[in-house]
């Protein structure tokens, strides 16, 4: 492992402790003429910034729309940029091929593996059912937050759980609700959960919030049982509905090239000119001097 990768990985770990989303880019394959090299690693965050080095400028546009395609579905991809002029290339399950038109010849694969931050599973309650969800919920590696105060909704929270049979539960929902969690389970039948949410004032959005009684029906009995009935439905929730934390990662800004058509993030190293008073931005200094030349 060469002194680039292990610093990228370093940087990793400490990304994920402050649970920080990012895509490791790993180049895999590099022809030449290409800067790249075959292992080369790099760190590529939701605005385009790129710690590391996965090739020259005009790979690294394409690397970064790419990165952010990975971030938004969490889902893994081989991206292929290959130069203006290649043959095509059949587009496969899990593969992004792009062609790019300031590439100095050759081709490239870089494997973009998006990390993302574990859910927060925000738990209410001092009983067997809150202890067994916390086993469940390690398990399926969902970061759990115990607490008995209400006011202490995290709002990074994927979901809030409230499992302690009484006590303010009402008040708990509200601070969930105003928190912006979008799954909020309270452990009670339905006679006792309908007595609950009386006592709040929801809107119908808020009501679809709130789920009670909580967990998929398993004909659960047991604390254990009721448990997993509970994070079953969390995950489905997580992987069917959508549900998540609303992420505020930066946003990139992007523009095209007038002359290759590319889309280029903006940031302090884009080539660019004004023209007439508006920001021109490209991709590389040389469709920069082709503009100049028109």
């Amino acid at each position: 492992m060469n002194g680039t990768t292990h610093d990228v990985r370093l940087r990793a770990e400490q990304l994920i402790g402050e649970r920080r989303p990012f895509v490791t880019a790993t180049v895999v394959r590099a022809q030449q003429p290409t800067s790249a090299h075959p292992g080369d690693t790099a760190i590529v965050f939701s605005d385009g910034t790129i710690e590391g080095f996965v090739g020259g400028q005009c790979a690294q546009n394409s690397v970064r729309e790419a990165a952010r395609g990975a971030l938004d579905s969490g889902e893994s991809v081989l991206l292929r940029v290959l130069p203006d002029g290649a043959p095509p290339f059949p587009k496969t399950s899990g593969a992004d091929v792009v062609v790019n038109p300031c590439l100095s010849g050759g081709a490239m694969e870089i494997f973009l593996e998006p990390t993302l931050p574990a859910h927060v599973l925000s738990l209410y309650g001092d009983t067997p059912i809150a202890d067994a969800v916390v086993e469940f919920a390690r398990v399926l590696d969902l970061d759990v937050v115990r607490s008995s105060a209400a006011e202490a909704v995290t709002e990074d929270a994927t979901a809030v759980i409230i499992a302690s049979l009484g006590g303010e539960e009402a008040l708990t929902i509200r601070a969930a609700l105003d928190a912006g969690v979008q799954y909020i389970g309270l452990v009670a039948s339905r006679v006792r959960g309908a007595a609950v949410l009386e006592q709040l004032e929801l809107t119908d959005s808020e009501r679809a919030r709130v789920h009670t009684p909580v967990g998929m029906y398993i004909g659960a009995k047991t604390p254990a049982e009721i448990a997993l009935s509970i994070v079953v439905d969390v995950v489905r929730a997580i992987r069917l509905d959508g549900v998540s934390v609303a992420r505020n990662d930066p946003v990139a800004t992007t523009a095209l090239d007038p002359i290759c058509g590319m889309t280029v993030t903006i940031n302090a190293d884009t080539p660019h000119l004004e023209d007439d008073g508006v920001d021109v931005w490209f991709c590389s200094p040389g469709c920069r001097h082709k503009y100049e030349k028109t």
